[in-house]
């Protein structure tokens, strides 16, 4: 079986312009493709899913979210990142 390069970046928080863009930018910056996205505001909080390609990526999981956590702690977001694999397999019924 094929190791997969995926990941999975989560982020909630109260809704502000930007976050998206914010997000992307670290994305971008560090070679990571976004594949989907999904987002939901409800009243003023904001959800977000995205599912990203970090095969081009010199940066690993643990690097991206040290930056994603940085930009959390900065806008007053959680934002978490998981390899594809682990949310997989801890979402499996």
């Amino acid at each position: 079986m094929e190791k997969s390069e995926k990941a999975v970046i989560t982020v909630i928080g109260k809704d502000m312009v930007g976050i998206l863009a914010k997000v992307t930018e670290i994305c971008a910056k560090s070679g990571v493709n976004v594949l989907e996205v999904t987002q939901s505001i409800l009243q003023d909080l904001f959800a977000m899913v995205m599912l990203v390609d970090m095969a081009g990526s010199p940066s690993d999981v643990a690097a991206l979210s040290e930056k994603m956590d940085a930009l959390g702690d900065e806008m007053g977001l959680k934002i978490h990142v998981m390899h594809e694999d682990i949310f997989n397999s801890m979402h499996r019924i």
